[in-house]
């Protein structure tokens, strides 16, 4: 029942996650439930599927197929403090290039997170998903988090290659000129520089779950984040 109850959640996660990149069904329930009623709706619905799939594949068999050591950990935490903000920025920020971000109130020449990375939440993704693959050894945790990692992965190409699409070659580069495909891309090549101060309440919420997620993880998940 450990591995079928694995398998239904991650199935269940993924296929909700088909909506925000479609289009036109996304398109339906904004209409119906609003900006701001999607983007609660579906944040809900994605924290409960995650924390479902998680909690199953602490169910499944253990299987080992490497073990931990003690750097992995330290790579874990490293990243997700980096993922947090990421994500914390990215959501509902202006940002047409992401499917987590908004349309409005883009300006190509001050760009905000996506000057930093275009598709945030993705790389956030990324960054949590291969630091847990890396330091979670068994089958069912290589299994949920490869898949992360994979997803994301193609989902970066994928949303770029539809922006392109819709918008046109010429549109595209002339919105993304001071972007970042890569993390910091844009201002290693010295195209973007960072304008006002980050936004302090963004700050704020990304320090606090951290540190949530940090207390939590051991009382909630079963295993400790400390190194």
């Amino acid at each position: 029942m450990g591995w079928i109850e694995f398998i239904v959640a991650g199935l269940a996660f993924m296929a909700s996650h088909l909506i925000p990149a479609n289009p036109r069904i996304k398109g339906l329930f904004v209409a119906v439930l609003g900006p701001r009623g999607w983007i609660w709706g579906f944040s809900l619905i994605s924290v409960g599927l995650l924390f479902w799939v998680i909690f199953a594949a602490g169910r499944a068999p253990f299987i080992e197929l490497w073990p931990q050591a003690g750097w992995m950990r330290w790579a874990v935490n490293l990243a997700m403090p980096v993922a947090i903000t990421l994500g914390t920025f990215g959501v509902a920020a202006p940002n047409p290039f992401a499917f987590e971000g908004r349309a409005t109130g883009f300006d190509p020449a001050r760009p905000g997170i996506a000057g930093v990375v275009r598709q945030p939440l993705l790389w956030a993704l990324i960054l949590w998903s291969g630091a847990h693959l890396l330091a979670n050894g068994d089958l069912a945790h290589a299994v949920l988090f490869g898949t992360f990692l994979i997803f994301s992965l193609m989902g970066l190409r994928a949303m770029e290659a539809r922006r392109a699409r819709l918008w046109g070659a010429a549109e595209f580069d002339r919105l993304a000129a001071r972007t970042s495909a890569w993390p910091l891309q844009a201002l290693i090549m010295g195209r973007w520089r960072p304008g006002s101060p980050p936004d302090l309440i963004r700050t704020v919420l990304a320090m606090l779950i951290w540190a949530a997620l940090w207390h939590l993880h051991a009382p909630v998940i079963g295993v400790t984040p400390a190194p």
